[in-house]
């Protein structure tokens, strides 16, 4: 099955995802590196969130990203409901693919902005790239936010210059 070869993959990134996230210093949320960044809280907060689109590609064959509804907002906390809501999600998301058929995984899904289709790809490979890969992305932004803020970052892919 195409989710049992996801699956270790999706278990090793959030394992690694959720040590990143434990580090964010809440005292530092407003940080940006620079005027056109995102803060460290709003970075953290869409890290946590990305598995939201787990569900939206299982459940559903498109979305819109220009409806009203399409982006609830959300306001960085403290970081323990940060890892909370994260944790929480990760079951969820986890469950979903586990339980997706491979049928159900090469269905076409698409990403609209309105009118226009910004992207129509297999859910499999909406998972592999607009999720996995995705977050692995943001999770990199966000190590180097940590860094600047003289925040020990965890191994990753290794062990890092604060874990040698």
């Amino acid at each position: 099955m195409i989710a049992d070869n996801l699956l270790p993959e999706f278990d090793q990134e959030m394992k690694t995802t959720r040590t990143l996230l434990e580090r964010v210093p809440a005292e530092h949320i407003a940080f940006k590196p620079h005027p056109k960044s995102t803060t460290l809280g709003d970075l953290s907060l869409h890290v946590a969130n990305l598995l939201t689109w787990t569900l939206l590609t299982i459940e559903r064959e498109e979305f819109d990203v220009a409806a009203p509804d399409a982006f609830p907002k959300r306001t960085f906390t403290t970081t323990e409901k940060l890892i909370a809501d994260f944790d929480a999600l990760v079951v969820k998301a986890r469950a979903a693919l586990a339980a997706a058929s491979d049928e159900t995984l090469q269905v076409p899904w698409t990403l609209r902005s309105g009118t226009h289709t910004v992207f129509t790809m297999p859910r499999v490979g909406v998972l592999r790239s607009f999720v996995l890969n995705h977050g692995i992305h943001h999770r990199g932004q966000l190590s180097v936010y940590l860094r600047m803020n003289d925040v020990a970052l965890p191994e990753m892919y290794g062990p890092t210059a604060d874990t040698r």
